[in-house]
């Protein structure tokens, strides 16, 4: 029986290497092949032929000459974004949202569709893969390549893409990416299925005005209540990957879901936002509620002001035990914040130099940016593509 360390295969450190160089591309470029060499470590010849392949696959190009320097022009490098395309989509208890980006992470489609959250789950899976279906066939008219489709659900999500629970969907049990995977036909692309909270963090980190934080809290306000948590660069999982059901938070007067949820504050701010039965579209209520606020109404300034409370309280606690650098607050909350805002930092207790509160700067559909930016995340970790046209 052989023991010890083995001989790293070649095509491993190859494809580790190729990932390095394009990580290095995106988070710096452009660069030269010089300028990779220096950063990386890797020797000049390496990185030539590294490069040589990334081109071939037209995950770079080359891009002008450097100016401004010493000695011999050199020739500039970028992610190429003409040939591929990564595709998210949100699931919400209301709506669809679907987004495609190209590699260079420039958003190529944004669609949002009204979806009846609480229906059976097979149909809620033929609208998924419909609308993913008329994405892909987009990209494709586009002459690109699709790398993959990340969905996002408001519920807990296990690592093979089942959806255990999503109470916003009235969903359980349902083996979400293996159903996809039959509605589409078994695509030539990858398919996968998170947490939406988890991947609205991830497109934060990316995209959001805090880009590059690495320790970050997403809190969604959608028809649920969930948190993506970023801690030390990486999203946080825990054990099952059901991390983030901060609604589920047992507060004074009942869960942080029933406090300071987006239906609750909605009910709350407008005495007749029931009044025709449960809310089908959040969306023009919201936008009621922020009207309110605006005129100086009373009934909705006041319930803003205790949903921000609640929801200040059940962050505390996040704050304490993580640390985080900043809070966003996404989904339905962004029109609300120059209300919710105050009341959450005043419970917080935000002292100088400490965790900074912002509205989500990615805009609607988050966690569907966030799904195609975890496609993205699969290149930069290795897993590149063979170009088919």
């Amino acid at each position: 029986m052989q023991t010890g360390p083995q001989p790293a295969d070649f095509a491993d450190v190859r494809a580790t290497n190729l990932a390095v160089v394009l990580r290095h591309v995106r988070a710096h470029g452009p660069v030269s092949r010089a300028g990779i060499a220096a950063a990386t470590g890797l020797n000049k010849a390496t990185v030539s032929s590294l490069v040589a392949d990334l081109i071939e696959r037209r995950l770079l190009r080359e891009t002008g000459l450097a100016e401004n320097r010493i000695g011999r022009p050199a020739t500039m490098l970028v992610l190429d974004g003409s040939a591929y395309a990564a595709i998210g989509i949100e699931v919400t208890g209301d709506h669809l949202t679907a987004v495609a980006v190209d590699l260079a992470g420039e958003q190529l489609l944004s669609w949002r569709r009204a979806f009846a959250g609480r229906s059976e789950s097979g149909r809620g899976v033929s609208a998924i893969a419909a609308l993913a279906g008329r994405a892909a066939s987009r990209a494709a008219a586009q002459g690109r390549q699709v790398l993959g489709l990340t969905v996002g659900v408001p519920g807990l999500v296990d690592e093979a893409g089942a959806v255990h629970r999503a109470d916003a969907l009235g969903w359980s049990g349902v083996d979400l990416r293996g159903d996809l995977i039959k509605a589409l036909r078994k695509p030539e692309y990858e398919v996968a299925v998170d947490n939406d909270a988890n991947l609205a963090a991830l497109a934060e980190q990316r995209y959001g005005g805090h880009a590059g934080a690495r320790n970050l809290i997403y809190v969604a306000g959608e028809t649920g209540l969930g948190a993506g948590l970023i801690v030390d660069g990486r999203l946080l999982r825990g054990g099952r990957g059901f991390t983030g059901e901060i609604g589920r938070l047992q507060l004074h007067g009942g869960t942080l879901q029933e406090l300071a949820g987006i239906e609750s504050l909605i009910q709350r701010a407008l005495p007749d936002a029931d009044a025709e039965g449960p809310i089908a579209d959040f969306a023009p209520e919201v936008e009621r509620v922020a009207a309110a606020a605006r005129a100086g109404d009373a009934q909705a300034l006041a319930a803003l002001r205790d949903v921000g409370r609640h929801l200040g309280h059940g962050l505390s606690m996040l704050v304490s035990l993580l640390d985080p650098e900043v809070i966003v607050l996404g989904g339905y909350f962004v029109p609300l914040t120059e209300w919710l805002l105050p009341a959450v930092r005043a419970e917080i207790g935000v002292e100088p130099g400490g965790v900074t509160l912002a509205g989500s700067a990615v805009g609607p559909g988050a966690a569907a940016t966030g799904g195609a930016a975890r496609v993205l995340d699969a290149l930069d970790a290795g897993v590149l593509p063979t170009l088919t046209a």
